[in-house]
């Protein structure tokens, strides 16, 4: 009795393409040639993946599904304050994608140029802003309803960039057991929540008014 094939999952087709990186040092040519030296068919890709980009930009985005599920599990976590909701995702996340070091740094350098290689991340950076979006709380929201809008979707982007800084620093450590980006993730989340106070951004767009009618009215 012949055997019984195996079913092939999406953790498999993410676990083979990983090691794929690993060993070959490249990207596969086409999702023919993936499929056909892992032993399963193109139709069972195209059950979870549309592109070999797609299935990259996925494994980013499962370290951010990762995460989450861990500190979702924590029920202190669904306590914490924004602040330290932030701190716990950085320090879990830096856990999984230290976990996972050699793949990253390997597939973010792929490519001699580097925006495509941070084409990867782009579901990881619509993941995350969500997340920022769900945790925003209203200590850090202005009053006026018509700005709101804008101050949410500038904490969203401000949040991504130091959260790409913070892979970059992490990809330089070279500290035992990553201890400066331990210090970096602490220092750089206490100083943006800092910056993020309401005073203070209410006062800059306070400016920005009277800088934008001091323009208009001077032309007059």
């Amino acid at each position: 009795m012949a055997a019984k094939k195996k079913i092939i999952g999406k953790e498999d087709i993410v676990s083979m393409y990983m090691n794929e990186i690993l060993e070959k040092g490249q990207k596969p040519k086409s999702v023919y040639h993936f499929t056909k030296e892992n032993n399963f068919s193109e139709t069972e890709f195209y059950a979870f993946f549309g592109t070999l980009e797609g299935l990259e930009k996925e494994i980013f985005r499962l370290f951010f599904v990762n995460t989450v599920d861990l500190l979702n599990k924590n029920t202190d976590y669904l306590e914490y304050d924004m602040k330290n909701k932030m701190l716990s995702f950085y320090f879990t996340f830096f856990e999984i994608v230290t976990a996972n070091r050699s793949y990253v740094l390997q597939s973010l350098k792929l490519e001699r140029n580097p925006l495509k290689n941070l084409v990867q991340l782009t579901s990881l950076r619509n993941s995350f802003k969500e997340y920022v979006s769900e945790i925003l709380t209203d200590d850090y929201r202005l009053q006026q309803e018509k700005l709101q809008n804008f101050q949410e979707k500038a904490i969203q982007e401000s949040a991504w960039v130091q959260l790409m800084m913070t892979i970059k620093f992490w990809m330089d450590d070279e500290s035992a057991a990553f201890e400066k980006t331990d210090i970096f993730i602490e220092k750089s989340v206490n100083a943006s929540f800092e910056l993020m106070n309401v005073a203070p951004m209410n006062h800059l767009i306070d400016l920005g008014k009277f800088l934008f009618k001091e323009k208009i009215y001077s032309k007059q």
